[in-house]
């Protein structure tokens, strides 16, 4: 490995014996001046095939925060049931030290909620309180909870496999129900004048129901039974739910050309209902 440019005292930008570039972090690697060597001895993991935009991250990032995650990596990967892309160290120091500058500065981002991605990718939630642990230890500061759940969506995202065309279209499609969720809650906010938790079992459950929504609404598919005279009687009795729900229906309408029949207008007010129920901040 000719060294080509060294990024701090672990990392350096290498070229191998075919001339492809590759990212190398060792313990003194960034020691070893251009054009010289690297002996073998010190490399402890290489990253090929990191995508060019990537690289400029290199230079933006606290060294100190490519070492850690460099380093949680090497104890992380040979442990994962799958292969994960090579982008994923860069976009995860990328992310961390996104995270300390937030809490610096007091910014709150809210995340997916544990309870669900708890039971879908436990091992990517003990990857992500395994990770902020050892850095809210490491940097001596707290971290929101939420970071947890960040930390896991960056392992969920980099699964190699998700290079395949079907995979792609899944997680895109996933994505625009996470944006829809957030949006949705936005409403729910501004119109109810409160602050919802999104690390609640509620929630959680309130953003699986709303998820089997947008894919009937997506599929053309709509709720129709017999509870019209709930409906009603429902409205009656939670007016200030049911015009956030109004407005939802309009977001809905307008922006996804998908509008909601009465008995979906229905199973939103019991959700949001619940949802705002004690379990807001």
């Amino acid at each position: 490995m000719v060294v080509i440019r060294n990024i701090n005292n672990n990392v350096s930008l290498c070229a191998d014996s075919r001339g492809q570039e590759v990212i190398v972090f060792g313990k003194g690697v960034g020691f070893v001046k251009p054009p010289q060597e690297i002996p073998l001895n010190k490399i402890e993991r290489t990253f090929y095939d990191v995508n060019e935009q990537y690289l400029a991250l290199l230079s933006d990032i606290n060294p100190e925060v490519i070492d850690f995650t460099a380093r949680q990596m090497l104890e992380i990967q040979d442990h994962l049931p799958y292969e994960t892309n090579s982008n994923l160290v860069l976009t995860l120091a990328d992310h961390l030290a996104f995270a300390m500058e937030r809490v610096k500065r007091g910014i709150y981002v809210p995340m997916p909620s544990i309870y669900e991605l708890e039971t879908s990718y436990p091992l990517e939630i003990k990857i992500g309180r395994r990770i902020i642990s050892a850095m809210e230890r490491e940097f001596r500061l707290k971290l929101p909870s939420g970071e947890i759940q960040g930390v896991a969506m960056h392992f969920i995202n980099a699964r190699a496999n998700t290079t395949t065309p079907q995979a792609q279209a899944s997680a895109a499609l996933e994505q625009r129900y996470e944006e829809i969720l957030e949006q949705t809650t936005q409403i729910i906010e501004w119109e109810m004048n409160l602050r919802v938790r999104r690390d609640t079992f509620n929630y959680a459950r309130f953003a699986t129901h709303l998820k089997y929504l947008l894919k009937r609404l997506m599929e053309d598919k709509h709720i129709d039974s017999s509870n019209l005279l709930l409906y009603e009687a429902t409205r009656e009795e939670y007016q200030d739910v049911a015009a956030c729900v109004d407005k939802i229906s309009e977001y809905y309408e307008r922006d996804l050309s998908a509008p909601l029949n009465k008995e979906e207008q229905l199973y939103l007010i019991m959700h949001i209902n619940r949802v705002c129920s004690g379990e807001i901040e």
